[in-house]
């Protein structure tokens, strides 16, 4: 038993160079490792969908989540540290490992890690110079890497948007 609930999330973080080896490790075992990557700020009922989603298309899912100094969503952003918005993925059942990326974008980190799949939203799949530029070189680094892209379906929210709604209200 435990000690107390933040342990159950601490033993899902790693260090990105210790998840690189964990997922060598399944890939090597011959299980399809999956890796969602954004920012989670402020986590939603959307990110949890395609958490689930991502997660019935692999064996393993990792998240790593964008780090603060490189969250370009306005000045009171983030709301939430990544480590706190690590540990909070962390906590979810679905989650099997979380990471904080270094970078600006998650190519380095994909790069690095080498997952079985990559998962977006559908969005970026129907739009994806729109969404987010740095995706087409995202996509380019998991499949140099041997790895596909996969989308999700579902429930789309916008954490800004909410987070826009919370601002004007106080």
């Amino acid at each position: 038993m435990s000690d107390g609930p933040e342990n159950y999330a601490q033993e899902k973080l790693l260090e990105l160079e210790a998840l690189a080896e964990r997922i060598a490790e399944h890939r090597a075992a011959g299980e399809i490792v999956g890796l969602c990557h954004g920012c989670f700020d402020i986590l939603h009922l959307g990110h949890l969908r395609h958490f689930i989603a991502a997660r019935e298309q692999c064996d393993r899912l990792v998240v790593t989540v964008t780090p603060d100094r490189f969250v370009g969503k306005g000045p009171d952003r983030p709301v939430f540290a990544a480590e706190h918005r690590a540990e909070l993925i962390a906590g979810l059942a679905v989650v099997s490992y979380v990471g904080v990326n270094r970078w600006p974008s998650a190519v380095e980190t994909l790069r690095l890690l080498k997952p079985s799949r990559y998962f977006k939203g559908r969005e970026y799949d129907l739009r994806p110079e729109q969404v987010n530029p740095n995706f087409l070189l995202e996509a380019e680094a998991v499949r140099e890497a041997g790895g596909e892209v996969a989308f999700t379906d579902g429930f789309v929210l916008s954490s800004s948007a909410a987070w826009s709604r919370v601002k004007s209200s106080v």
